[in-house]
C-alpha cells in the first residue's frame, strides 16, 4: 500500500487570472491576507519554507523531495483541461518534471474537471457554487484526445504510477462527467479510449472515480471505472459550521467500505489532514453564506490525529480487494483550503512527520 498525495499547481500566474485580478495573481495572496473569522481560527496559514512559484524546478523540487523523504511515495497532480483547453500545467510541466526529482519520483494525473475561479475571494453570496463558467464540457472525443495528450506526455514516463500494472489516472468530478455524458456515453468514452491506448503500444489505465454521488456510485464500475475514491472527505457539507477533526475523521472512516459496497469496486481510502477554505471567500462576519467557501470549517486538526487517520487508512482492506492500492491524502499543497503536508508555522514539520 502505497501513500500518495495530490498537488494542487495554482501556485503561479496564468493569463487567464491576470486578465481577471491584477498581473501576477496567485493565491498566496489570499492566504496570507486572511484573518481569523470566529474565537480560536487558526489563520492566517504561513508557509514555514516561504511562498514559491511552482514553475521554478528548484523551489519546488526541493518541497517535492522533503515530502518524499519523509513518506510520500507519489504524487497524483491536477491536470486542467477543457476541449484542448489546459491551465496551470506549468506547475508540473516546468516545476516538478524539470527539477531532479521528475525522472525518479513517482506521479500521476487527476483529471481536474473544472476551470479556476475567475473571482477570489468570492464575494457574492447569491451565485452559484459551481459558476457554469467552470464546467468542462466533454464527449467520446475530446475524451480520447485527452488520455491521448495524458499517454503521449505523461503515461509513458518510467516513474509514471501504476496500479496493478496500469497507468493510474482519477477524474476529480466523476459524476459530473457521468451526468454529461450518461451511462452510455460514459462507458463508450472509456471504452474508446481504451481503445487508443491498446492501438498506439500503451498501457491501459487503471480509472479511479473521485466522489461518484449516490446516482452514479451504484454504475461506475459497469461503465469503465477500476476503483473508488475521494478528494477531500472529511467535512460534512450540510453539518454546522465548526465542525471537530477526530469526530469527523473517524466518522469517514466508518464510511469506507460503504463506498466499495455499493460499487462493486475497490476503495481507496483518502484522508486529509484540515479543511478550512476561508481564504476563497468574502468575510461576511456572522452573516457568512451557508455554503462553500464559507462552510464549514475543520477545527482542532493536530498531527497527532492526522496520523492516526492515515494509520486507519492503511489499515483499511476494501471488501473488493487489489493488489497494489494507493491510500491518498488531500493534499500536499492547498493552503487556500487548509489542506496540506508541507510545514507552517504553527506545527512546523509535524505534517510531514505524521506520514513518516
Amino acid at each position: 500500500m502505497r501513500t500518495a498525495a495530490y498537488v494542487y499547481t495554482g501556485w503561479h500566474p496564468i493569463a487567464e487570472r491576470d486578465e481577471s485580478f491584477h498581473p501576477g495573481f496567485t493565491e498566496w495572496e489570499l492566504v496570507r491576507s486572511c484573518t481569523p473569522r470566529f474565537a480560536g481560527h487558526a489563520q492566517p496559514k504561513v508557509p514555514m519554507l516561504g511562498e514559491y512559484d511552482d514553475r521554478d524546478p528548484v523551489a519546488f523540487g526541493k518541497r517535492i523531495a522533503l515530502a518524499h523523504e519523509h513518506g510520500v511515495e507519489a504524487f497524483v497532480f491536477g491536470v486542467f483541461w477543457c476541449r484542448g483547453k489546459r491551465v496551470f500545467e506549468a506547475g508540473l510541466d516546468d516545476g516538478f518534471l524539470g527539477s531532479p526529482q521528475g525522472d525518479t519520483v513517482p506521479f500521476a494525473c487527476m483529471w481536474a474537471n473544472r476551470m479556476p475561479r475567475r473571482v477570489l475571494p468570492v464575494r457574492r453570496s447569491d451565485t452559484q457554487v459551481i459558476d457554469p463558467s467552470r464546467t468542462v464540457p466533454s464527449d467520446q472525443d475530446d475524451f480520447v484526445q485527452f488520455v491521448a495528450m495524458l499517454a503521449t506526455n505523461y503515461f509513458h514516463r518510467s516513474n509514471y504510477v501504476t496500479v496493478e500494472g496500469r497507468s493510474y489516472l482519477s477524474i476529480y468530478d466523476s459524476t459530473f462527467l457521468i451526468h454529461e455524458l450518461g451511462i452510455a456515453g460514459a462507458r463508450a468514452a472509456i471504452s474508446a479510449a481504451r481503445r487508443w491506448l491498446r492501438d498506439h503500444g500503451h498501457k491501459d489505465v487503471h480509472l479511479a472515480a473521485i466522489e461518484p454521488n449516490a446516482d452514479v456510485l451504484p454504475f461506475v464500475r459497469e461503465i469503465g471505472f477500476d476503483s473508488v475514491t475521494h478528494y477531500v472527505l472529511l467535512p460534512d457539507w450540510k453539518g454546522p459550521f465548526e465542525q471537530d477533526y477526530r469526530e469527523y475523521a473517524e466518522l469517514r472512516a466508518s464510511q469506507w467500505q460503504s463506498f466499495g459496497d455499493a460499487s462493486g469496486l475497490p476503495y481507496m481510502p483518502a484522508v486529509a489532514p484540515g479543511w478550512d477554505a476561508s481564504p476563497r471567500g468574502a468575510d461576511f462576519g456572522t452573516k457568512r453564506p451557508d455554503k462553500y467557501p464559507w462552510s464549514p470549517v475543520i477545527t482542532g486538526e493536530h498531527p497527532d490525529l492526522f496520523a492516526a487517520a492515515l494509520q486507519r487508512a492503511r489499515a483499511f482492506r476494501s471488501p473488493v480487494s487489489l493488489d497494489d492500492p494507493l491510500v491518498l491524502i488531500a493534499s500536499l499543497n492547498e493552503w487556500s483550503e487548509g489542506h496540506y503536508l508541507e510545514p507552517d508555522e504553527r506545527f512546523g514539520m509535524s505534517w510531514l512527520e505524521a506520514v513518516q
